[in-house]
């Protein structure tokens, strides 16, 4: 049973799989980075200040009654938020992985297409026959 576990965990697919996976989490980090440390900010200039990743609405007030300044303040008081602006910042999280995705696998399949382009395919066995009966042919003549 070790030993088909083994042979099950080291399958190329498995560990290629694995890499990706880590790849995907450091990579997930820095476009969070991306947009909460260098677009929102921009954003928030744009418009007037405003800090999307603080952006609610207070459906239920908390122990202590609002205005709160923060998520975290409202949160802490036990107010019921809806929290907008985080909501923003993952979806634009979503669409810069969602397009830098898109631009590997259009990069893959570009160089995939250059490939096959490139290399053309093999004989096949009829035609190495034929060829060889040709050479025979040609040499009894």
């Amino acid at each position: 049973m070790l030993k088909e576990f083994r042979d099950f965990a080291l399958k190329g697919n498995v560990v290629d799989m694995a890499v990706g996976i880590v790849i995907g989490a450091a990579f997930g980090a820095i476009v969070a980075s991306l947009v909460s440390d260098v677009i929102m900010p921009l954003v928030g200039l744009v418009t007037g200040g405003v800090d999307f990743s603080q952006r609610f609405i207070v459906l239920k007030e908390g122990a202590q009654a609002g205005p709160y300044a923060t998520v975290a303040a409202a949160k802490t008081a036990g107010a019921i938020t809806l929290n907008f602006g985080l909501f923003l910042n993952l979806i634009l999280n979503f669409a810069i992985v969602a397009f830098a995705l898109f631009m590997v696998v259009k990069a893959m399949n570009a160089a995939r297409r250059q490939k096959e382009v490139a290399a053309p395919p093999a004989p096949t066995k009829e035609e190495v026959l034929l060829t060889e009966i040709r050479d025979l042919l040609q040499r009894r003549a």
